[in-house]
C-alpha cells in the first residue's frame, strides 16, 4: 500500500471501532487499550494459567483481578476453534501459534457494518457491551510503526474457515491493497501489544445491546 492508497483508506474510513466488555472503559482509560498479552503482563499472570489464556482457545470470558487494578476481562473466542484452524492454517502454523499471534494485538474494525456483525452475533446480541470509536488518521499517524492490516476476520473460523497464515497480517507498506475488492480494502487494523494513550484518539464511547445504542459514556 502506497501513501495515496493509505490516504484513501483513511478518508473512506475516518473512524475505527473496538468492542469491549461492559465496564471496560474505566480500566482502558486508566491503563490504555491492551492486548491479551499486555493484560496478562499487567495483571502478572504467569505459568500454566498464562499459557491456557494466551496460547489456547478461550471458550468463555475470563476475568482478571490484581491488587491496585480495577479488573479486566479477556474476551472469549467462540467464533474460532482448533479444528477450524487446522483446516485453514498455512505456512506450517499451529493453532497455538495463531492464538498467540492474535493475543499479541489490539484489534479494530474499519466499518460500522463489521462492528454490528460482531455485536449482533448470536453469542453477544443479548448482553450489553461497550464500543470505542477512534479517529483513524490520528491513530495511524501516531502508531504507524506498530500497525498491521488484515483482509479478513482473523478471529473467526465459523461459518467458513478461510485460509490464513504468517502473511495474513501485513505492515502498511507491505499490504496487498490492489488485491482487495474496492468496497472493503481492509477489514481489520491491529496494533502490536496495546495503545497505552488510547484516550488521545477516542472520540466516542457508548454501550450497545446487539446493534442498538443503549447509552453514551463520558470520555
Amino acid at each position: 500500500m502506497n501513501e495515496q492508497q493509505l490516504d484513501g483508506v483513511l478518508a473512506n474510513n475516518p473512524q475505527l471501532f473496538h468492542m469491549a466488555e461492559l465496564g471496560a472503559w474505566e480500566g482502558i482509560r486508566r491503563n490504555g487499550l491492551l492486548s491479551t498479552s499486555a493484560l496478562l503482563d499487567l495483571y502478572e499472570v504467569h505459568g500454566g494459567t498464562r499459557s491456557e489464556l494466551e496460547s489456547e482457545r478461550r471458550s468463555a470470558i475470563v476475568p482478571l483481578q490484581a491488587p491496585g487494578l480495577s479488573g479486566a476481562k479477556l474476551r472469549d473466542q467462540l467464533a474460532m476453534d482448533d479444528a477450524g484452524l487446522r483446516r485453514c492454517l498455512e505456512d506450517g502454523m499451529t493453532p497455538r501459534q495463531w492464538y498467540e499471534c492474535l493475543n499479541a494485538k489490539v484489534f479494530f474494525w474499519l466499518t460500522q457494518k463489521r462492528l454490528d456483525r460482531l455485536s449482533g452475533a448470536k453469542p453477544y446480541r443479548s448482553g450489553e457491551r461497550e464500543v470505542l470509536v477512534l479517529d483513524s488518521r490520528d491513530l495511524v499517524t501516531a502508531y504507524r510503526h506498530k500497525i498491521w492490516l488484515c483482509p479478513m476476520n482473523s478471529g473467526a473460523t465459523k461459518p467458513k474457515a478461510h485460509p490464513r497464515g504468517r502473511a495474513t497480517f501485513s505492515r502498511i507498506s507491505d499490504y496487498p491493497y490492489d488485491q482487495r475488492p474496492p468496497k472493503e480494502r481492509v477489514v481489520e487494523l491491529c496494533v502490536d501489544y496495546g495503545v497505552t494513550d488510547v484516550v488521545r484518539f477516542v472520540r466516542r464511547v457508548y454501550v450497545v445491546k446487539g446493534t442498538r445504542v443503549v447509552r453514551e459514556l463520558a470520555l
